[in-house]
């Protein structure tokens, strides 16, 4: 009888038909690490620039398009209350719909699902630019939300394609062009809002573009989603065997899935083996703990980090005697751009030794407690800019809270391990990554809302000295840090 292997941290969770763990690590010696399967793989990292272009070309100029459509009636002090709930409907809404389109992908596969995604992603944005009204950015917004079940799917297509010897690699480029899409996003949303006025020798002479001054920079986005959607139909190759036909799923019967050959693994189009003998698990059997530490951790992480960033753009728009800093969106647009470039190249850079030294959960508990430094520079830094006007240190407090939020990242990239680690078997690996998007998605619905209308409660009603936000936040990042001692040393072997 052969010795029964001891699982590490590169121990692989899915189990080959065999009964033995797929690509299994052994202390000694250790295997080879290998190559990234990167044609493929950077079809889908030039697919996922589209979720955070689209997301963040709207962040510089959001509240002065709240002011715009009249909403506030001239109230500064409610524009959060507006940001934060049109950021919250759209995750809403993508919590309403990303398990079924995730668990939609393992039955029709993932390529027809992302290009649904993909037109989704255009039309809501071509839509929001043309919004003359807070109804109209509302619904552009849903729709968005409601089509939109990209990025579970393509967690699940990574994680297809790369084995335990790779796959910390891929989690350490993937946020590359995450942050890359945040980097540009909002370099286009400040530079390109009100074109006639800023660039009026090119749309001086447009009355559209006059009419419609945030149309441009949601167009490029919009346009960008449409040359995806032609990339991956011609570029993209499938990563797991559909059960039956999009038509099938969509407009027949949903319970007569193709049999998978007996148990045995099938071949995706790309050569890649799936093992989905274990068939498609239905949603309680993947509430198990595995899945549900991983995915708390993700959903609680979230939502600490989706309350910051939308507090960031707020703060920094509005004026220094209600709290803020007083900046225009080009500046913002800079400074949020700034943090996407330096965010990727550090998780290129730094992830994959970091977590190879510290272990994933001591990285996801270094990076959460990280959140609690980023969360006191708002008030530390508005005091000091009272007292100095915008003067370097002001500055230098800013730039330090932007390189402690690219720190704190680093915990996302570990829970992507943990979840993919846990899913119960490759049948259902779009389902297991659908429903920590599901449960992430519910949690970004609420920390927008919840931070941006606290942050106009501290300014209106001065409750908690004018603080109240930001000790909402210390809460929240205290909850996930706990949440983060539940997670075992080495990711779960099922």
């Amino acid at each position: 009888m052969q010795p029964q292997e001891v699982p590490d941290e590169e121990t692989p969770l899915l189990q080959t038909p065999s009964g033995t763990p797929s690509g299994i690590q052994h202390k000694s010696p250790k295997a080879a690490r290998t190559p990234l399967p990167w044609r493929q793989f950077s079809v889908l990292l030039l697919l996922q620039l589209s979720e955070p272009l689209t997301s963040q070309v709207i962040a510089p100029f959001l509240p002065q398009l709240i002011r715009d459509v009249g909403i506030t009636h001239g109230d500064d002090s409610s524009i959060g209350y507006y940001v934060g709930l049109v950021h919250s409907l759209f995750f809403l809404t993508e919590a309403c719909t990303i398990f079924h389109w995730s668990r939609a992908s393992d039955q029709i596969g993932r390529k027809p699902v992302l290009m649904i995604g993909l037109l989704g992603l255009s039309v809501s944005m071509y839509c929001f630019g043309l919004s003359k009204t807070f109804w109209g950015l509302i619904l552009s917004r849903c729709l968005n939300g409601a089509l939109n079940g990209n990025i579970g799917i393509m967690k699940s297509m990574v994680a297809e394609i790369t084995d335990p010897t790779n796959i910390a690699r891929a989690c350490s480029v993937m946020p590359l062009t995450w942050f890359f899409g945040t980097t540009i996003g909002p370099l286009i949303g400040g530079l390109l809002e009100h074109p006639a006025e800023k660039f009026p020798a090119v749309f001086g002479g447009s009355t559209f573009f006059k009419a419609y001054p945030y149309f441009l920079p949601c167009s490029v986005s919009a346009t960008f989603a449409v040359l995806c959607w032609f990339i991956a139909y011609f570029l993209l190759e499938e990563t797991t065997k559909p059960q039956m036909s999009p038509k099938d799923y969509f407009f027949g019967c949903k319970s007569k899935p193709q049999e998978a050959n007996n148990g045995s693994p099938v071949i995706a189009e790309n050569g890649v083996q799936c093992d989905t003998s274990g068939g498609q698990l239905p949603l309680r059997k993947l509430l198990v703990p595995a899945v549900l530490i991983s995915a708390g951790c993700y959903a609680l992480f979230a939502l600490t980090d989706i309350a910051v960033r939308t507090v960031l753009p707020v703060y920094f728009a509005i004026p220094m005697e209600m709290g803020g800093l007083g900046l225009d969106p080009s500046a913002i647009g800079a400074i949020l751009a700034l943090l996407g470039l330096t965010n990727g190249v550090c998780q290129s850079l730094l992830f994959a030794p970091l977590h190879d030294r510290l272990g994933p959960k001591n990285l996801y508990l270094i990076g959460t407690f990280l959140l609690f430094p980023v969360i006191a520079l708002f008030p530390v830094t508005t005091w000091v800019a009272r007292e100095r006007g915008l003067d370097n240190l002001v500055w230098t407090l800013v730039g330090a809270q932007m390189v402690l939020c690219v720190l704190s990242s680093f915990s996302f990239s570990v829970t992507f391990i943990y979840i993919n680690a846990a899913a119960p078997n490759r049948a259902s690996i779009g389902a297991t990554n659908g429903l920590a998007q599901m449960m992430v998605s519910a949690m970004r619905a609420i920390g927008p809302a919840a931070s941006n209308s606290a942050f106009s409660l501290s300014i209106q009603r001065h409750v908690m000295g004018g603080y109240f936000v930001y000790w909402m936040m210390m809460g929240m990042a205290s909850i996930t840090l706990v949440m983060g001692f539940f997670l075992p040393k080495k990711p779960w072997r099922v």
